[in-house]
């Protein structure tokens, strides 16, 4: 290690699988240094996310070089920049959609075109709910579902990060809203938040409960954070020509082909690292001007000092019906 390199704490991850044991606190990494087109951020708040779990779990379609730092991103203050960055000066307040080194660390290194800036009227906290959650349901809706205004979404469990950012920024474009969740306090936060009708998917018979809402024609785009539960329910829920955009699944479902026979309806995977950087520069675009007009405001739900990281991980994939978007908290 370079002499007089300064030292940071972050969770360090040395293994793949296992459970959140394997995340690891530790009080001597060292600070990046950013180089080129790189922008060093003093982290003030870090999303926690369903795909960091996947990831440590070694289960994911991408896997980092051992050992890292997880964490997408995080909201804070621009501490140094790249001799090649002109867009962002030391001070500035920014967030990620991803990070080079990490984010549940005191510092993360990031490519300055996954940097943007943080308007003043949001706090690091929400600032750390953006990233993952806002580019993840704009990608899903406007470029996997292609919706149109006038159209019906269901969003299949509302009330969690990446469902709150759907329900907002569907209402927005002008779409008919219907989000579903497994609490009370969640179904509340749904309504709050864009939905124009929520359903306790907890009920037996919620289901029907839409059914009847949608009448005949069905919904044209669900929006589904578990497949492995919800797809064979979806397809019946769905209008001719209808959509089911897969956010999240974890595990296998038997479903019946000929459900999407008749109605010509399509079941899509949708996934943000996917994005081209010109795609993301896009959603950036519609969403900055949701952060300046409004209708884009996170939600924040369970908070966790860095200590109980591993917490957060059991309790993101484990806890019952999901209120706002949990964040990690490094001030």
């Amino acid at each position: 290690m370079a002499t007089g390199q300064k030292l940071m704490r972050a969770i360090r991850v040395f293994e793949f699988g296992g459970g959140p044991e394997v995340l690891k606190l530790q009080s001597n990494v060292a600070i990046p240094i950013p180089k080129d087109h790189q922008v060093l951020i003093k982290v003030q708040a870090c999303g926690v996310n369903p795909v960091d779990t996947y990831i440590r779990s070694g289960t994911y379609s991408r896997k980092p070089l051992l050992p890292y730092t997880p964490g997408l991103d995080v909201a804070g203050i621009i501490e140094a920049v790249g001799e090649s960055v002109s867009a962002f000066k030391k001070g500035d307040r920014v967030f990620t959609t991803s990070t080079i080194s990490g984010g549940y660390a005191e510092y993360a290194l990031a490519a300055d075109h996954t940097v943007h800036t943080l308007p003043e009227k949001l706090d690091f906290k929400q600032g750390a709910a953006i990233g993952i959650p806002y580019f993840t349901a704009f990608r899903a809706l406007l470029h996997s579902a292609r919706v149109k205004a006038g159209e019906t979404v269901l969003v299949h469990g509302a009330s969690g990060g990446v469902g709150i950012a759907a329900c907002q920024i569907a209402r927005a474009y002008g779409l008919k809203v219907l989000g579903t969740a497994g609490t009370e306090e969640g179904q509340k936060i749904v309504l709050q938040n864009g939905a124009h009708e929520v359903f306790n998917h907890k009920e037996a018979n919620y289901i029907d409960k839409i059914k009847k809402s949608i009448g005949e024609k069905g919904v044209d785009v669900i929006i589904e954070m578990l497949a492995n539960v919800n797809l064979s329910n979806d397809l019946n829920l769905l209008s001719h020509g209808g959509r089911v955009i897969v956010v999240g699944s974890r595990g296998p479902i038997e479903i019946n082909p000929r459900d999407t026979m008749a109605k010509e309806s399509s079941i899509i995977g949708v996934a943000l690292h996917s994005s081209t950087k010109e795609e993301f520069q896009q959603f950036a675009a519609a969403l900055q001007a949701g952060m300046e007009i409004g209708w884009l405001r996170p939600v924040i739900g369970p908070q966790y000092p860095l200590e109980k990281v591993a917490q957060a991980h059991e309790d993101i994939i484990h806890s019952s019906g999901a209120t706002g978007k949990m964040i990690l908290l490094l001030k």
